[in-house]
């Protein structure tokens, strides 16, 4: 679709028309103002774990409201309905009119608005990263939010590990084994990071064979649940303190897998959940190891750095050290993690393919150049 600077355009936006049914839906943008970036997507990628729960209709926010002021969710009073017009934060785009200082016509930007077509944005208030001249636009989708998702779980490990005062990313997994619990997107990402900040070990565990031999594919160990819980335990034991992993960063959403990621921790050691659970946890056992070991549960989301460096390391920071993570491991991302490239008129029929025909897949984009 053509950009007219200055002038009004008509923005297509993927969503969800009622529950199983995506669809586009229309809006016209105006002429962007001053302090403003005009913005033409080049791609968008798929949060299949986040969006997909609205097309199955699982998301809490279509159940509850969540009330902000008192950080809980109130049941029945849905803050999301159907239709849902705007879906995902995974974005790289072009700058076609840039009237905020910084920015020029043709630069590229990893960036976080959703499915559309295009985007206006705000850079006082929307966090808009440049992409280095020599990166694949592609990698942009994993700068603002999904690399920095994974960024801050390692930073819950590093300030369980050195409180205010970690040094560098990856400072609290340095020289020690970890597992990985889930070989997707967020979960591989964990994995590069702890790469990155050195850490001993890293297995990458998933049940799926098509997700181990891509963990294979990016220089990791992989293997199921069950052979994971048995390597931590035989393979990774301490003269004091036990046998197991010190941390597991957990990234799938079954309570049956939490369970697993406590019973492959060492006496004290701490899951890092980055998991997003939908219902309840019937396979979760708290009286067992969880109890017996000591052990830690700490939720690490996007919104909430650990208290104690929320300061110093911001989501700007994260998606910083995610443009350091990509010039490293751009190359195999995007032979071996991004699996699916579709193109972006397709979306909505691809969805419903993802949800009616469940084939296997990793990250999927949707191309709009």
């Amino acid at each position: 679709m053509p950009t007219l600077p200055h002038q009004h355009r008509t923005i297509r936006s993927l969503g969800i028309e009622r529950q199983g049914e995506p669809f586009f839906f229309h809006y016209d943008e105006g002429p962007t103002d001053h302090g403003r970036v005009r913005l033409d997507l080049l791609y968008t990628g798929l949060s299949a774990g986040t969006e997909l729960t609205f097309m199955k209709g699982t998301n809490p926010y279509l159940h509850s409201r969540w009330d902000d002021w008192q950080g809980l969710f109130i049941p029945g009073e849905p803050s999301a309905r159907f239709p849902v017009n705007f879906l995902g934060y995974m974005e790289s785009a072009r700058v076609v009119d840039a009237r905020a200082p910084g920015f020029g016509h043709g630069d590229l930007v990893g960036t976080t608005f959703g499915h559309k077509t295009g985007h206006t944005a705000d850079p006082a208030h929307d966090l808009l990263l440049k992409l280095p001249r020599a990166m694949d636009p592609i990698l942009g989708i994993f700068v603002a939010q999904m690399g920095p998702i994974a960024a801050n779980g390692i930073l819950h490990a590093d300030a369980e590990q050195f409180g205010a005062n970690v040094p560098f990313l990856g400072a609290g997994v340095e020289g020690r084994p970890v597992l990985v619990w889930g070989g997707g997107t967020v979960g591989l990402f964990c994995a590069m990071f702890a790469r990155m900040g050195g850490a001993s070990d890293i297995v990458v565990v998933d049940p799926s064979p098509f997700r181990q031999e891509i963990a294979r594919r990016m220089g990791f160990e992989a293997m199921g649940e069950d052979d994971a819980v048995r390597h931590a335990k035989t393979l990774w034991h301490h003269k004091i303190g036990g046998r197991g992993a010190e941390y597991v960063f957990q990234t799938r959403a079954r309570p049956d897998s939490l369970n697993r990621c406590l019973q492959a921790l060492r006496p004290q050691g701490t899951v890092i959940d980055l998991a997003f659970y939908q219902g309840g946890m019937d396979g979760l056992r708290l009286g067992e190891e969880f109890h017996h070991n000591g052990l830690s549960i700490r939720c690490a989301q996007i919104n909430r750095m650990p208290r104690a460096v929320a300061q110093a390391w911001d989501q700007r920071r994260l998606a910083a050290e995610t443009i350091r993570l990509l010039e490293r491991e751009g190359e195999a991302i995007r032979a071996h993690m991004i699996t699916h490239v579709v193109p972006y008129d397709d979306a909505p029929n691809f969805l419903r393919h993802l949800v009616h025909e469940r084939p296997e897949f990793l990250q999927i984009v949707f191309d709009a150049t």
